[in-house]
């Protein structure tokens, strides 16, 4: 099976959709038994190694905003906003990341994707943006400074 952008995050949106459905089907009730009752309520953090993580971490809040992790309690950390979130893990032989065979990709909503390109490029940050207009919106691609692959998104606008 092959697992592209589509299918991730419009899998996300499909499931959205089918838990606010009116109704249960009778094959989904033993499904919805076997679940936890407790969920997450969604990514507390993204931890990755780094060869120079101060300075990464700087790269991440100057071209994307991201603010670092604070160094006390008396600080907030980075405050992303509400929306859905694709979870997916892939094939070890997957090229969905790149040519270079990483280990993980982050995926980051973004409000405007022609605003934020404008800005990475701006900063000479090569950044290619995908000319097909999916259901579930646009997307483009970018690599930190360490060469981790970035995938940013603009979700479509509800019809």
């Amino acid at each position: 099976m092959v697992i592209n952008r589509r299918t991730a995050i419009i899998g996300v949106a499909t499931f959205a959709a089918v838990k606010t459905a009116e109704g249960v089907a009778p094959d989904k009730v033993e499904t919805q038994m076997n679940s936890p009752t407790e969920r997450v309520l969604g990514i507390g953090g993204l931890f990755f190694r780094s060869r120079e993580p101060q300075k990464l971490a700087q790269w991440y809040q100057l071209h994307l905003g991201i603010d670092p992790v604070p160094t006390d309690y008396s600080h907030q950390a980075w405050q992303q906003a509400g929306g859905p979130t694709a979870f997916s893990p892939f094939p070890m032989d997957t090229n969905y990341f790149g040519s270079r065979q990483q280990a993980w990709m982050v995926n980051f909503r973004v409000r405007s994707l022609d605003a934020m390109v404008a800005q990475l490029r701006k900063s000479n940050i090569e950044v290619k943006v995908d000319s097909e207009k999916y259901p579930n919106g646009r997307f483009a691609r970018l690599h930190d400074p360490e060469g981790n692959p970035i995938e940013l998104w603009e979700p479509a606008s509800p019809s």
